[in-house]
Order: C-alpha cells, then sequence, then structure tokens
C-alpha cells in the first residue's frame, strides 16, 4: 500500500478490528496507552452521559416543525460508541454501549433481566454500521459525497435497528400508545441526528491521521474480512427489514394514538393525534425516498467494487496463463525453446519456404564428449556448459531465428532467408565462438569443449519438417564420425562440402 495515498483511499485495504491481544503482545508502550487509555474514559463518559439521559430528561423532547411535531432523544454516548466501532472495530463500540445503556436502566428501575437485554440496542445499530462498511469497503474518512451518501442512510438503518429499546422501554414500564410515540420516534430520530452529525464530524477529523496509523500497522488488526458479498446481502436483508418494521411501528403506533383519542371522543386529542399520524407519514414517505437512494447508492458501489475485482482476477489470470504458457514452450535449464515449441517453430518455417519459395535452413549441433564433461567435472559443471552454449545460440542468431534445445545436450537453429551457403557460414562462426570460450566452473577449473554441427537446406518437397531433421542429424553424425569439432553440410544438397575445425581437436 502507498503510504502517500488519499486517506479515504486506504480504507478499502485496512485490516479488520483491532486484536486486543495483538495490541498488548506486539503494540509500543505508547500505543497502549493512548488506546486502552482512551477507550476506557470512552466507557466512563458513556456511563456518566447515559445516566444523564434519563435523570435530566432528554428523552423524547418534543420538536415544533411548522406545525408538525416530532420528538428527539439525546443520547451523547452513540457518536462515541460509534466511532470507536468504525475506527477499531465492533466490540470495541458494543462493549461500551451495552454498559451504559445497562447501567441506566438499571438506575431507572427495570429489572435486571430486562436491563441486560434492552442493552443490546445500540450495538446491534452499530453491528449494521460495521457489516455495512465490511460489505462494501466504503471510504470512513467522508471528504467526498459518495461517502456520505453511504454514511447517511447506513445511519438510519443502524437508527432503526436500535431503536428496538425503546419498544422495549415502553413494554417494560407499561406506557400508553400516546407514551410510546415519543419515545420511540425519539430514539431513532436522535440516534440518526446524532451519528450522522457528531459520528460523521468525528470520523471526518480524526480518520486521516488514524488511517496512517493503522496502514502502518497492520499487524495489530485482524485479516481484512471475506465473503463480502453474503455481507452485502446480508445488509441489503437488513435495510429491507428496517423499513418494513419502521414503517409498521410508526404506523402502527400512529393509528393506535389515533384509536384511542376517537374512542376518547376528546376534539382536541383527536386533532393531536391527526396531526401526528400525518407526521409521522410524511416522516416515513421521506425516510422510503432516503432509503431507496441508498439502495441504489449500494448497489453502485458494490457493482463498482465486484467489477473492479473481476478485471483484476481476469487481468491476473491472464497473466498467470501467459506465464504458464511460456513455460511450457521454454526449455528451463537454457530459457531457449523447448523441443514442442522448437517443432512448432520449424512447421512455420517449412510453411513459409513452401509459399513464399524462400531458402531455409536447419542446423543440427551436439556437444562433443559431453558425458566426459560430467564425469570430470560433475552434473552441476554440465548444466553450466549447457547454459553457456545457450547463450552462445541466442547471442549469434538473429531476431527472425529459432534456437531450441531438442533434449540433452542436443541443440538445433531454425535460420530464415537462409540459403546453404550462409547457414554454412553461420555454422562456422558458431563453431569458432564455442570452441574459443572456456565456461568458467565456480569452484574449478574452466572448461574448453566443441560442438558438432549438421547443416541441411528446406525444401518445398519435405512431407515435414522430420525430413528435414533428419538430414541434419546424418551430417551431425558424420561431422562425429569426421572427428568432432566440425561442420558437415548435408551430403544431398548441392555443392556439399565440410568444413572441419581446427586439427587435433576431438
Amino acid at each position: 500500500m502507498n503510504p502517500l495515498q488519499r486517506p479515504d483511499d486506504l480504507v478499502p485495504e485496512t485490516p479488520g478490528s483491532l486484536s486486543l491481544r495483538a495490541l498488548w503482545h506486539d503494540g509500543t508502550p505508547a500505543e497502549r496507552w493512548r488506546v486502552l487509555g482512551g477507550w476506557t474514559l470512552t466507557v466512563a463518559a458513556c456511563l456518566l452521559l447515559g445516566l444523564a439521559t434519563v435523570r435530566r430528561g432528554w428523552s423524547g423532547i418534543p420538536l415544533d416543525l411548522g406545525g408538525a411535531t416530532a420528538f428527539l432523544t439525546f443520547y451523547p454516548p452513540i457518536p462515541l460508541c460509534l466511532w470507536w466501532t468504525l475506527c477499531f472495530g465492533w466490540r470495541w463500540g458494543a462493549l461500551p454501549a451495552w454498559l451504559a445503556t445497562f447501567v441506566l436502566a438499571l438506575d431507572a428501575g427495570m429489572p435486571p433481566a430486562w436491563a441486560a437485554i434492552f442493552a443490546c440496542a445500540n450495538p446491534l445499530g452499530f453491528a449494521v454500521m460495521a457489516l455495512g462498511y465490511r460489505a462494501v469497503g466504503a471510504a470512513r474518512g467522508l471528504r467526498s459525497l459518495r461517502a456520505w451518501l453511504f454514511f447517511l442512510p447506513l445511519c438510519f438503518v443502524a437508527a432503526v435497528f436500535s431503536s428496538a429499546g425503546a419498544l422495549l422501554w415502553t413494554f417494560s414500564r407499561h406506557l400508553s400508545a400516546q407514551e410510546q410515540l415519543p419515545i420511540w420516534q425519539g430514539w431513532w430520530l436522535g440516534a440518526f441526528l446524532q451519528s450522522a452529525v457528531f459520528g460523521g464530524a468525528l470520523m471526518t477529523l480524526t480518520w486521516p491521521r488514524l488511517s496512517r496509523w493503522i496502514v502502518a500497522r497492520p499487524t495489530l488488526f485482524s485479516p481484512p474480512p471475506r465473503g463480502r458479498r453474503a455481507m452485502g446481502l446480508g445488509l441489503l436483508f437488513a435495510i429491507v427489514l428496517a423499513v418494513q418494521a419502521y414503517g409498521l411501528v410508526s404506523l402502527g403506533l400512529g393509528s393506535l394514538q389515533l384509536r384511542e383519542a376517537l374512542h376518547s371522543g376528546e376534539w382536541a386529542r383527536l386533532e393531536e393525534a391527526a396531526r401526528v399520524m400525518v407526521s409521522t407519514a410524511w416522516v416515513f414517505f421521506w425516510v422510503f425516498v432516503l432509503i431507496v437512494l441508498f439502495v441504489a447508492q449500494f448497489g453502485y458501489q458494490a457493482l463498482a467494487r465486484w467489477l473492479r475485482s473481476t478485471e483484476a482476477l481476469v487481468t491476473q489470470l491472464a497473466k498467470v496463463n501467459a506465464e504458464l504458457e511460456q513455460r511450457s514452450r521454454t526449455d528451463g535449464l537454457t530459457g531457449l525453446a523447448n523441443r514442442m515449441a522448437t517443432e512448432e517453430g520449424l512447421r512455420a518455417l517449412l510453411r513459409t519456404v513452401r509459399r513464399y519459395r524462400t531458402p531455409a535452413a536447419l542446423l543440427m549441433l551436439d556437444i562433443d564428449h559431453f558425458k566426459q564433461v560430467n564425469d570430470r567435472h560433475g552434473h552441476a559443471a554440465g548444466d553450466v556448459v549447457i547454459r553457456a552454449l545457450a547463450r552462445a545460440l541466442k547471442d549469434t542468431s538473429r531476431d527472425v531465428d529459432l534456437p531450441g534445445r531438442f533434449g540433452g545436450e542436443e541443440f538445433v537453429v531454425g535460420l530464415a532467408h537462409t540459403d546453404l551457403e550462409g547457414a554454412r557460414h553461420f555454422a562456422e562462426r558458431l563453431r569458432e565462438r564455442i570452441a574459443a570460450a572456456p565456461v568458467e566452473i565456480p569452484g574449478g577449473a574452466p572448461v574448453t569443449y566443441t560442438v558438432s554441427i549438421g547443416v541441411t537446406v528446406m525444401r518445398e518437397d519435405d512431407a515435414g519438417i522430420e525430413d528435414s531433421l533428419r538430414r541434419a542429424d546424418a551430417a551431425m553424425y558424420r561431422a562425429k564420425q569426421g572427428g568432432r569439432d566440425r561442420v558437415e553440410l548435408d551430403a544431398a544438397a548441392p555443392g556439399t562440402a565440410t568444413m572441419p575445425g581446427a586439427a587435433g581437436k576431438s
């Protein structure tokens, strides 16, 4: 990962949750002090602020919105715990949220069993937030419009899920329908606004610096999450469920309040219930619009991510296939074309001879007394000699020529646009170069070696490359019989002559 990238771009590649064990064993003292100390202070602040919410009556505060009444609950632990959830993982934010809600529920007189269940409401909402960002890998720095278009609707979905706690609260305290609606609406609206405004501000201000630390210390975090497709489907299911639950509870509570007003026969109460019902319906409409926009944005990001990953996979697969193709056609020891690739190239060369009537020649060469090289210097030295011969073939050949290893210490060279005389000069030049260049053996004395070369031309009437190979092999065999370190031409070719090497070499 390039550390100079924008922090927003780092997010999809960051690991999972911060590991407490890794932080304790691998983190520096300063890192442990900052993270654990900051988290402890957050827990203490959440406990105090949670108690203040109940004791100071920050729940279900009515707001006049131009004739319509909305209810808002101010619960400061939400943006604090949301920040820990998005930055370090769900457990880091869920635990202080659960503790704060559990303590305030006990302080309000809720039975411990109900309080423990009630305290799970906000952690449930944070789980939706964590699931959303893990499924899509969206930017958490909130420095772009696209990042906000993902963050805001996700905050709403999380708020609706967490507002299940309001239903438990009203049920455990046996509140009437008129009292239930303000508590429930205040819960989800307050959670949404606090997450969007204060939580969004915290992420915008702190994430750029924090993301650089995360990228620099990947060993402190759990491995990146897998199964993004399944998480994405799970998030969409959660969104659909949240919208259905929101509509059911909102309209259900509004209808229940309206029915109670009708039964009471009080006009003022009926008018207030109708106003609440209308405002609830309009809120639901705008919430539905917001969710539709979110699903569209989520679908776009998921599709874009899938396309990017698919393109990367296809590119990688093509690269691997090209490498495998290259390896299947290349001799591993010398880097020359192997026998299969060499034969294919010679067939193409023969087709050119037949179609365009251009000359082409074929050389077959073999290292003289190669067994003695192995016996005297070892097989490793033999490999060094073979590689040296391959380098000589590459350096001597043109780009249009085809040098290849045919097997063992035997090589062939296909020469395009070359007649017999040109092939003779090429072979002699190659032979002299090899004989005059001793091979340096690591840890041993230099090895001088020679080659015997057979030369032929490819003919239009050849049934296949086997005919050309057979003639070149016969010429090479004659070079061996004639004393080695020499060039022999195809005996059937016109103007055939022998090109002996230096006298006395064998």
